[in-house]
This record gives structure tokens, sequence and C-alpha cells, in this order.
């Protein structure tokens, strides 16, 4: 083992790629016009230049979240809060999940566990042009 990597069992990331390999491999799905998913290999005739663009975001950090569900109470209600209180949500038991990317939905899911950590199996995807639909409607 080369000194600056790590093995895969400290931060269990073998077993989440484990995991996504498995379900890859049988459930192969095909987007609109007919790419596969996940599929980057995309071909400009015009030039490189889009590709080198993009580039320059990939590395750029964005919050991604799981929503389980939302509540609105008053503050004297957050108060009186302590150990063993329950918050009830607006969601319903079974619902999927909203995913967010810096607050604006970009996913739904399932909650997924391997190896006693939490994950989410993502089960319907927002288009990008819903995503500028809902943005420019104001969420």
């Amino acid at each position: 083992m080369a000194i600056d990597e790590k093995p895969a069992e400290d931060d269990g990331m073998a077993d989440w790629a484990e995991a996504l390999l498995e379900q890859k491999s049988s459930e192969p799905t095909a987007e609109p016009g007919g790419v596969l998913a996940g599929d980057t290999s995309h071909s400009f005739s015009s030039s490189d230049a889009p590709i080198s663009d993009i580039n320059r975001v990939l590395d750029i950090p964005v919050q991604l979240s799981v929503e389980l569900g939302r509540t609105k109470v008053p503050i004297k209600h957050i108060l009186q809060l302590g150990q063993g209180s329950v918050v009830e949500l607006d969601a319903l038991a079974g619902e999927p999940m909203d995913v967010l990317v810096n607050g604006y939905l970009i996913a739904q899911g399932e909650v997924v566990v391997v190896n006693d950590k939490f994950g989410i199996r993502l089960t319907d995807v927002v288009t990008p042009s819903e995503r500028l639909r809902r943005v420019s409607k104001g969420g």
C-alpha cells in the first residue's frame, strides 16, 4: 500500500461503492434520448470549450441535504423541548424524502442502510427544466 493511500474500511467507502456497483449492475437505466444514466462521455462537435468550462466548476463544494419533513411551531414549544420530546412532521411514514442541493430540490429518495450507515437511494430526479421552472417561480 502506498503512503498516501488509506484502507477502504477506514471510511466505509468500499461498502458504499460495492452497494452502488450492485445497484448499477442490477438496474441499468436509460435517460430520455438513450443515454445511460451516469454516462459523461458526451461529445461536442464544435470544440472542447464546453468541457473545459464545466471542469472549472466540478470541484466546487455544495451543501447536499436530505429532508425528512418540516413543521412550524411557536417558540414557546421549542423552549419546552427536552430529551424524549416528539416533534410531529408534515411527512407521512413511507413517503420519499427530499434531496436538496443548496436548498433546491433536485431529487427524492428512500433511506438505505449499509453497514450501520444511512444513505439515500434516489427514486426520482427532478429534470433540469423542472428545476429552472421551480427556481423562476420562487420555489
